[in-house]
């Protein structure tokens, strides 16, 4: 039986209050309450505050480049696709340096959860606007207010994402239930978690938010529908729906690649011999 003390890992160093926190908690607690064993799991991240979650984490962890862990988290899927893949870095990481990976990984449907802690800022690099800042907000880099931002939430939908669902740090126990849902989903599971930054977003702050979201189970929400799932997306302001936005079942990529339907390529047996055949058609 898996216990939460099996995730314990290194003390972290986040600020005091940082949303951060509770995210992590959700995440162990979603891996206990699915019995996941650390040895399955392997957590890939990029760089910044939320990149450093892994890094608190008891399991496989592999750190890569900025905006770089969906590359890196797929491969490790196709080659071992009985891994529990978890992705997870922050707004800037994924929706900026990370955005051209953010598309195509979704429309190939990898079969990897995707945490991506949304602060509305760069906070590692002390408080820049990042990609889904309030228009409007004044930063050191935009002093005159941040442009329109980013509905990564609608992007995902229009791209493919067959899961996109939208968190929040301040209420872990629905944030528990997402990630259980996103993991056990077969594809790729984008969950964009509200996550106040206490120390660079003094705008989109816990009260802030709690006087805003909603949840979609409250109102008997269907997320099946595309159309209306996009319609879902475009709420921000004075309502702001968490839950499962859009949800749908179609093929994962690792199921369309042939050489994995005899097991995972970490399993399979090395055959110098199949390869000489093509070696000397070099010579």
């Amino acid at each position: 039986m898996v216990k939460i003390s099996d995730y314990a890992g290194k003390p972290s160093a986040w600020c005091p209050g940082c949303g951060n926190f509770p995210i992590l908690t959700a995440v162990k607690r979603a891996l206990v309450e699915l019995d996941i064993e650390p040895y399955r799991v392997l957590m890939v991240s990029g760089i910044g505050q939320a990149g450093k979650l892994p890094h608190y984490l008891n399991c496989n962890v592999l750190n890569v480049l900025h905006g770089r862990s969906l590359p890196a988290a797929a491969g490790a899927k196709i080659a071992n696709p009985e891994l529990v893949v978890i992705a997870v870095g922050g707004d800037g990481d994924g929706y900026g340096e990370g955005g051209n990976h953010f598309l195509h990984s979704l429309r190939r449907n990898h079969d990897i959860t995707y945490l991506v802690n949304n602060n509305q800022v760069y906070a590692l690099t002390k408080g820049q606007a990042s990609p889904t800042s309030d228009q409007g907000f004044v930063t050191k880099t935009s002093p005159h207010g941040a442009w329109m931002p980013l509905n990564s939430v609608a992007v995902a939908i229009a791209a493919g994402g067959s899961f996109v669902a939208r968190g929040f740090a301040g209420d872990v126990d629905h944030l528990v239930g997402l990630i259980k849902q996103g993991i056990q989903h077969r594809g790729l599971s984008l969950i964009d978690i509200l996550q106040p930054c206490v120390s660079f977003n003094h705008k989109n702050t816990y009260a802030w938010y709690r006087e805003r979201v909603y949840k979609l189970d409250d109102v008997n929400y269907e997320p099946g529908k595309k159309s209306i799932a996009f319609e879902k997306s475009q709420e921000w302001g004075d309502r702001i729906p968490i839950g499962v936005i859009y949800r749908e079942e179609r093929a994962t990529f690792e199921e369309q690649i042939p050489a994995l339907r005899n097991g995972p390529l970490v399993k399979h047996k090395i055959d110098p011999g199949r390869v000489e055949a093509l070696l000397a058609e070099f010579l």
